[in-house]
């Protein structure tokens, strides 16, 4: 039933979010958030000042009257969500405040909740201070759900103007700030958001995972590698490789290379300690030999898998190198982007594309070229396959729930592309010539 009522409430909601909004949103991310902070902080010129907020208790302490008066939904069956209760060690315990974290609709009352904590302190600076000394005050807000940060050109604006307007915004909704870890910093000593930490080092910014998030990822990286002493080394190298390549993929549009090499080495030693183990009676140089392998032009530790495409021949299966992960800029979305407008299809399916690996969209670019016998699905005129001006079109827009497979996607010309969305055309999916 909240799935439901997700389906309808969504989408107003998406109208009335804060333009640098990016948790729980479709087609935003906590990349973007980081690359907009970027954006904020980078300059020569930019704000030096950065107020690093923490709220208590977001989830469980909102304010059910609040949320009863602004929600736009039917106000008694969102009453029946929030007073429904918990049940904890078979007793019911009464919910008076807060939403349940693991809702389908927790995520969007959360969001609703927030909502214009950027767009009215904007107002407010401009009508308290005046159009051009707001402008000079350089105060950004950036929030991921409940997590965000403001900039300002003085610590005294924010401590003594931004503060204290953000204080009485969240009173209103239930809500206050944590005084242990809200803090206000210059940028040159640095904070920490969303997994990283970002601080200018002369007059640089420079962003890097957070010692807190690394020491994470490697504590569970060594509890995978010890609880795993006598499983075959394939089996561990599985384990290991969708951890290692996740968090490579976290981190990699920052300044990660030397983090991601200080801790191949640690997994080194700790797999060699792992072998050790497993083979007491032998060796430091026999381990290395038995369990790094050559592949390529490096030696990797690996095992023996079969071989995925039928071959009797078992084949080597390396462990991922975050060393590997290529630094990649992430292509930020646009602040005023909403998913669920017409207006916005072809600039979503572009930034899909632009953000999607180059690999992956070569190889499926190329499916669907030979597929259409090398021609636009609308014009039918031919597509130069070595020409990268061509548009990923979905026949059944992903606002309405189509997929992104390749059957439900066609090339198109950028002028095709463009009619398409703006007259309201029909694609059709070419037919696959006999031997293609």
């Amino acid at each position: 039933m909240q799935a439901l009522y997700l389906l309808a409430l969504e989408p107003a909601v998406e109208c009335a979010s804060d333009p640098n909004s990016y948790g729980f949103r479709k087609g935003r991310s906590t990349h973007d958030a980081r690359s907009q902070l970027f954006v904020s902080l980078s300059k020569k010129a930019s704000a030096e000042w950065v107020l690093d907020a923490d709220i208590k208790g977001f989830f469980d302490n909102i304010n059910h009257e609040w949320l009863l008066s602004h929600v736009h939904m039917d106000k008694a069956m969102l009453q029946k969500w929030l007073k429904a209760g918990v049940i904890d060690a078979g007793q019911l315990q009464r919910t008076d405040d807060g939403t349940p974290q693991g809702g389908i609709i927790s995520p969007t009352l959360a969001n609703i909740t927030l909502n214009g904590l950027e767009t009215e302190l904007m107002q407010f600076l401009r009508e308290k201070l005046g159009t051009k000394p707001a402008k000079r005050g350089k105060v950004n807000l950036v929030r991921y759900a409940d997590d965000f940060v403001v900039t300002g050109s003085s610590k005294e604006l924010l401590e003594t103007i931004v503060q204290p307007w953000i204080v009485e915004f969240l009173r209103e909704r239930g809500l206050t700030l944590s005084m242990e870890k809200t803090r206000i910093v210059h940028i040159d000593q640095g904070f920490d958001f969303l997994g990283w930490n970002f601080r200018k080092y002369g007059g640089k910014l420079l962003i890097k995972p957070n010692q807190k998030n690394v020491k994470t990822f490697y504590g569970k990286v060594k509890k995978i590698i010890a609880t795993s002493l006598s499983v075959p080394t394939e089996t561990l190298i599985k384990r290991l490789n969708p951890v290692l390549k996740g968090w490579a993929q976290y981190h990699k549009g920052v300044v990660a290379k030397q983090t991601f090499s200080k801790i191949d080495n640690l997994i080194y030693w700790r797999l060699m300690r792992w072998g050790k183990r497993r083979h007491p009676r032998k060796t430091a140089g026999w381990v290395y030999r038995h369990y790094w392998k050559q592949c390529g032009s490096c030696k990797q530790f690996a095992g023996l898998q079969d071989d995925p495409f039928g071959g009797d021949e078992r084949i080597l299966l390396p462990l991922y190198s975050l060393a590997d992960m290529k630094i990649v800029r992430h292509v930020k979305v646009k602040g005023d982007y909403n998913p669920f407008h017409p207006h916005w299809q072809a600039y979503g399916e572009k930034l899909r594309v632009q953000r999607m690996g180059d690999t992956i969209w070569s190889v499926q670019r190329a499916s669907l070229w030979f597929d259409q016998g090398g021609k636009c699905a609308l014009c039918e005129q031919e597509i130069d396959m070595a020409d990268e001006n061509m548009d990923d079109h979905h026949i059944l827009y992903r606002q309405l729930g189509g997929s992104d497979a390749l059957s439900n996607r066609v090339l198109l010309h950028p002028i095709c592309h463009r009619r398409v969305h703006a007259l309201g055309l029909k694609v059709i999916k070419p037919v696959p010539a006999r031997g293609l």
